[in-house]
């Protein structure tokens, strides 16, 4: 007896004290964003980079479109009559037979009604059922509206669906049941350190709404993350160049340069050694090279798309070859990097410069007439309210954008997290790739206004001649490279059919490989995960559906399609280099300043250039071989 009262005194004390820090940490956080908030107003406030015009002029349209139209008003209403004898005969027929109605089911993918709850109570499956007959209903009804032009449409649906998302019956807690058995559970105390959470990390992303995504705690720069071994070489204002340590004893004579997104940061290709692409090049006799983007302040206002091209992928260029005297490069490009990267190898064809040998686009457009939801962001309205933004800060900041990108998936990234977060106030669970979506980087304006208004607004980068960068209008046809095309069939934000298209403008051959999965796990792929699958037709000359109707369908990562493919341009062997004994000295190590957003140290002064480079070592490939299964590199030595 005595026992049980001390276990009960117990257990009200932990309680006690969880609510106490809960209002704690709520009082705390409340304080400052107030405080915070009062000092923002008095400065003026924070410039609004969205434009309520843009979107409510596609509304105004539909509103009148459909006014006008009596058979879709008709259909519209016979539908919802259609749709509410349904339910209603499904909820008594449920009732008498105690099976649950299942007149409509969540589409592939949708987590937000697995509890079992959703289906084994009447009450609850009647509000899931109800819910998405109406979601669906109001999509049929947009749909059957004539005379709206495909754009109009688009973001009517599409911001539409963000209403009707925010609606749903998950993200409330007398109708959630998970929530509702917690809240019933805990007496209400997950809602209480759901509020702490939900002021924790409103401060944390200086007042802006932002939900986390990941314990910040669970992960460190340079420690589980952007931790392959290397260092700074070179910097400027825009980036850092990091020379990666050889675990081979030789190494490729042609060195890698890779150019990944300056929207987020460069360690995507390095998370942790278990899915880096970064290590998995080394380890393959590849002298990598990455480029890590600084993260723009108002001082890089006016840094241009040109700017980013000559400061990256060129100034790279150069200082490759004065790391290890060898002047030609392979180079690979991930999303807006291969962008840059394919305008790049334009520019230097049309200056004669024929430095790099090949080049690989992973998820990167080159042609911008499809890009998905992203589309319902870009039009004028949308982009000169953006422009104004921009004009009063110096760039676009990373909420923004990263805002704008969850709202692609909302149900998955933005509701699963207020669910987790702020209804059963729990902590969100460590997770890499999330914790580097959440690390967001701004965009300088000059640069943002350039890339929206002449790729996605314009979509000028196909035409020969439709862009000028440093003063050299650029044409794609005129880069003979042979290029390397990975691109994701889930893809939402380089789609791959676009992605496809684009590779055609290139002038040389290109190989396209369709991975499984999305915009990052369809890239950061390890071969060791056996997921996915990929798909490759020889045949790049077909329509995209054509094209992969045709393709073969292979098992696991692309991953070692690549290196073979790759091997092709190697350019031979030569002994390992190391940072520093070219004429550029090391800096700092790996992962850098930038990436940790801090200013970078100043750097030493370049050696005198060596007069020589390294000697090309042919190798020996056996008869009916090929290069890819001859290899075979004795580990570095160390210690």
């Amino acid at each position: 007896m005595s026992t049980k009262s001390v276990k009960s005194q117990s257990s009200g004390d932990e309680e006690s004290l969880d609510v106490r820090k809960s209002l704690v940490s709520a009082g705390r956080h409340g304080t400052h964003l107030i405080t915070r908030s009062v000092l923002r107003r008095l400065k003026g406030g924070r410039p609004n980079p969205v434009s309520l015009k843009s979107m409510a002029k596609p509304f105004v349209r539909f509103t009148a479109k459909f006014a006008t139209q009596p058979d879709a008003i008709i259909t519209s209403q016979m539908r919802l009559i259609q749709n509410t004898a349904i339910l209603g005969g499904g909820a008594v027929m449920s009732l008498i037979s105690r099976e649950p109605m299942r007149a409509a089911a969540p589409e592939r993918g949708d987590g937000r009604f697995k509890d079992i709850a959703w289906t084994d109570r009447a009450y609850f499956n009647f509000l899931q059922q109800a819910y998405l007959m109406s979601d669906r209903w109001i999509m049929d009804t947009i749909e059957d509206v004539r005379g709206l032009s495909e754009h109009d449409r688009h973001k009517v649906r599409f911001f539409t669906s963000q209403v009707t998302a925010a609606l749903s019956p998950s993200n409330f807690v007398l109708t959630n049941p998970e929530v509702l058995r917690t809240t019933i559970d805990t007496r209400g105390r997950n809602l209480v350190r759901g509020f702490a959470n939900f002021l924790r990390d409103i401060d944390d992303a200086d007042g802006q709404i932002f939900f986390r995504m990941s314990d910040p705690a669970a992960f460190e720069v340079g420690k589980n993350l952007a931790d392959t071994p290397g260092d700074v070489i070179y910097q400027n204002d825009l980036m850092q160049l990091i020379q990666y340590r050889p675990t081979t004893e030789t190494v490729h004579r042609r060195p890698l340069l890779v150019v990944p997104p300056w929207i987020n940061k460069y360690y995507i290709l390095d998370l942790g050694a278990k899915k880096s692409f970064i290590r998995y090049w080394v380890e393959k006799g590849h002298t990598v090279f990455v480029i890590s983007w600084v993260n723009p302040g108002k001082e890089h206002a006016n840094k241009g798309f040109e700017d980013y091209m000559l400061e990256g992928p060129v100034a790279a260029l150069d200082a490759v070859q004065r790391a290890t005297g060898e002047s030609e490069v392979n180079a690979v490009g991930y999303c807006i990097g291969g962008t840059l990267l394919g305008c790049a190898l334009a520019w230097l064809a049309a200056r004669g410069d024929d430095r790099v040998k090949s080049a690989t686009f992973f998820n990167s457009l080159l042609d911008f007439s499809d890009v998905g939801d992203i589309g319902v962001f870009i039009d004028e309205d949308m982009i000169s309210k953006m422009e104004k933004a921009m004009k009063k800060q110096g760039y676009l900041d990373g909420p923004s954008m990263g805002t704008a990108f969850s709202m692609l998936r909302a149900n998955s990234l933005l509701w699963s997290f207020y669910i987790n977060n702020y209804l059963l106030g729990r902590e969100t669970p460590p997770f890499d790739l999330l914790h580097w979506n959440t690390d967001c980087t701004r965009l300088p304006g000059a640069m943002h206004s350039f890339y929206l208004r002449n790729m996605y607004l314009e979509n000028r980068l196909g035409q020969p001649g439709g862009i000028t960068l440093a003063g050299t209008p650029i044409d794609l046809s005129r880069v003979k490279v042979p290029a390397y095309f990975a691109s994701a069939i889930e893809d939402h934000i380089a789609l791959w059919k676009s992605c496809y298209k684009g590779s055609r403008y290139l002038g040389g051959p290109v190989r396209f490989v369709l991975g499984g999965s999305g915009h990052i796990a369809g890239i950061i792929n390890p071969p060791e995960k056996k997921k996915y699958g990929y798909r490759i037709n020889e045949n790049t000359d077909l329509p995209p559906d054509e094209w992969l109707s045709g393709a073969q369908e292979f098992e696991g990562s692309w991953w070692p399609d690549w290196v073979e493919w790759a091997e092709q341009y190697s350019g031979g062997e030569v002994p390992a280099r190391t940072p520093g004994e070219g004429e550029l000295p090391i800096i700092e190590p790996a992962p850098g300043s930038y990436v940790r957003n801090e200013p970078a140290p100043k750097a030493p002064q370049p050696r005198k250039p060596k007069a020589t480079a390294a000697k090309r070592t042919p190798r020996k490939v056996a008869a009916g071989k090929s290069p890819q299964s001859q290899r075979s590199r004795k580990p570095a030595k160390t210690g």
